[in-house]
């Protein structure tokens, strides 16, 4: 088996993807445990800062086979999976914000090796903003897809609102995902992550559904899957309800910054991403009409429009 030495770590190629009917290079790189990652295949010389695309909560690297392609001419183009999600198990690594924040810094220093651009979805906004102000040699833009936000004060979505309820309590949030994985099969609890995310789950992509249910069925193999899912999550929960830290590294960016949502969103609403995006005027924003939580995968022509026009401009 072939490996490499990456700023001291060392990495192999990975015996599987979900993701490989769109032409990845799939690896997997020991930092405290396996990182899995995969790399879109470009058909030019590399010249510009390579991407690195950072999944939300319950997420992974299929978050982003309808974009990584588009966007690798020219540049590497990444996509990680974050300890506790995808195909990085948790291996007894904590699965925190602040944790996947020092991971994110030493992938990009170990394994990509120079200032890249970071385009988050959800919770990989939080990690890669954090990371840009741990890290900041790092990091040469960002892009944030749908980030989590603090919510404005106004009625929840009353789903969304008992789902977030549920985790905090982590004893029943676990049993409850257990039990609900027990009935379920892989392919309704794909469906079931769409509807929850799309504005119009019909747009959903039968091949990238099928992918994401046969990583799910994986994933049922992994004995703290559910464990990782409520800690990652109860950690992020915690950093919005007091999001000083998370506020102070979004005022204090100084790379080139793009906002992307959907203003159909109802896991983040609308509402949050034009406040704080009046309140960073030098941003780029780019608001989706009927687009929700991850546009990169209900509307990724869109996506790679704004992401190219954004690059074009700040490299």
């Amino acid at each position: 088996m072939r490996t490499a030495e990456t700023g001291g770590a060392v990495t192999r190629p990975a015996s599987w993807s979900p993701a490989a009917p769109w032409g990845v290079r799939a690896w997997e790189t020991d930092i405290d445990g396996p990182v899995h990652w995969v790399e879109f295949v470009g058909d030019a010389e590399i010249t510009e800062p390579p991407i690195v695309f950072v999944h939300g909560l319950g997420g992974s690297h299929l978050n982003w086979v309808l974009v990584g392609p588009e966007l690798a001419s020219g540049r590497r183009s990444i996509a990680v999976d974050l300890p506790g999600f995808g195909l990085s198990p948790a291996a007894g690594r904590s699965c925190s914000i602040r944790d996947n924040v020092l991971l994110l810094g030493r992938f990009l220093e170990q394994t990509v090796g120079r200032p890249a651009v970071l385009v988050g979805n959800s919770m990989g906004c939080v990690v890669s903003v954090l990371a840009a102000a741990s890290s900041p040699d790092a990091v040469h833009a960002i892009a944030m897809i749908d980030p989590a936000l603090p919510i404005p004060t106004k009625r929840p979505d009353l789903r969304v609102a008992a789902g977030f309820m549920l985790l905090m309590t982590p004893l029943a949030a676990e049993l409850g995902l257990r039990a609900l994985l027990r009935w379920e099969s892989p392919q309704r609890a794909a469906e079931r992550v769409v509807r929850a995310c799309f504005a119009d789950p019909s747009r959903m992509r039968p091949e990238v559904l099928e992918a994401s249910a046969e990583l799910t069925q994986h994933r049922r193999s992994v004995p703290t899957a559910e464990q990782s899912f409520v800690r990652a999550a109860r950690s992020l929960l915690r950093m919005l309800a007091g999001p000083a830290t998370y506020r102070n590294a979004l005022d204090s960016l100084e790379v080139p910054t793009l906002l992307i949502h959907g203003e159909a969103d109802r896991l983040v609403p609308v509402a949050a991403a034009r406040r704080v995006a009046a309140s960073h005027p030098q941003w780029g924003t780019v608001f989706l009409r009927d687009v929700g939580h991850t546009p990169q995968l209900e509307s990724p022509g869109e996506v790679i429009g704004a992401l190219r026009g954004w690059l074009t401009d700040i490299t």
